[in-house]
């Protein structure tokens, strides 16, 4: 049987991809599109102008609306809430409602709720009874009224701190890829404390500009893109701030909170930095000069010019 309809369903639709199992009191519209190997569970409703793509699963009491398009591998918990319309009126309806995109391998928690026209990033995660306000970055953590992002998925923490000794290692990779944390020296009088890194020495580039970041507030994430040629060396000169960085194989985790730790970015690798605290002072060294022609913003892309596995 290539399509398993529950007999208390009701599916005017004829676009229903294979061994897709719609259960009990289930409404599918006669425009709405199903793709392969779905789990839509008991008392949803799905309307015309949704695309859902293959292997999702939809728990119960779900209602999707017009302009929703959901990618493959979807996992929509219990009760959420999509909506697809900022001032809604009764008996008034939008020339075109806004559209929502969840992205492929997204996973949204049972009670949560999705403003419209966001869209929810590659293998991101919505928290249990969440509201979203804002788009989420892929791969990214969100909870909370209003949501904000707490961490990203799969990012393994590599908080330096003062376990490893100064003595005993100069430099902290992560499984040996090509991102590394750098233990900068620290000179303590009692005139106060210094610490200093020398180009093409303990940064192991020279450097052709460098930028400032500061006053951000806490719920801010930056960063969020990749470079084709140019290098980065991170400092947070004051304060704390956690930084993603993403090679399109692997994720780790790193924590910047001491004026003596430099993270060296190197090209090719997707780098984001949040958890800003309220002081933050964030020094950036760059090998290159700004072009904006070396940023790459969007994830999907990167993902494709590193080779990765999608």
């Amino acid at each position: 049987m290539s399509e398993l309809h529950h007999a208390y369903s009701d599916v005017q639709s004829p676009s229903i991809g294979e061994a897709t199992h719609i259960w009990q009191y289930v409404v599918v519209l006669p425009g709405a599109r199903i793709g392969a190997g779905c789990n839509i569970c008991s008392h949803c409703f799905i309307e015309n102008d949704v695309v859902i793509g293959d292997r999702v699963t939809i728990k119960n009491g779900v209602q999707l609306w017009d302009g929703l398009r959901v990618g493959d591998d979807v996992f929509i918990g219990p009760n959420v809430t999509f909506t697809n319309d900022k001032l809604p009126r009764s008996k008034q309806h939008p020339a075109e409602y806004l559209t929502t995109q969840i992205e492929a391998g997204a996973s949204i928690g049972g009670g949560a709720t999705i403003l419209p026209g966001l869209k929810i990033g590659r293998s991101a995660m919505v928290g249990s009874g969440a509201v979203v306000t804002r788009s989420v970055p892929p791969n990214a953590i969100v909870v909370g009224n209003p949501a904000r992002i707490v961490g990203y998925v799969d990012a393994r923490g590599a908080e330096l701190g003062t376990r490893v000794s100064e003595q005993a290692k100069d430099v902290v990779d992560a499984d040996d890829w090509n991102v590394k944390l750098h233990q900068l020296p620290r000179v303590v009088d009692i005139r106060g404390s210094l610490t200093v890194g020398e180009f093409e020495r303990s940064i192991p580039f020279t450097a052709k500009r460098y930028f400032m970041v500061f006053d951000v507030p806490s719920v801010e994430t930056r960063g969020e893109h990749a470079h084709l040629e140019c290098h980065q060396f991170l400092v947070c000169a004051r304060g704390s701030i956690s930084v993603v960085a993403d090679d399109g194989n692997k994720r780790r985790e790193f924590t910047l909170d001491r004026p003596d730790l430099g993270l060296h970015l190197p090209p090719m690798v997707w780098g984001i930095q949040y958890k800003y605290s309220s002081d933050a002072l964030l020094l950036v060294f760059a090998s290159h000069y700004y072009d904006s022609a070396d940023y790459i913003r969007d994830y999907d892309e990167f993902l494709s010019l590193a080779g990765a596995e999608k």
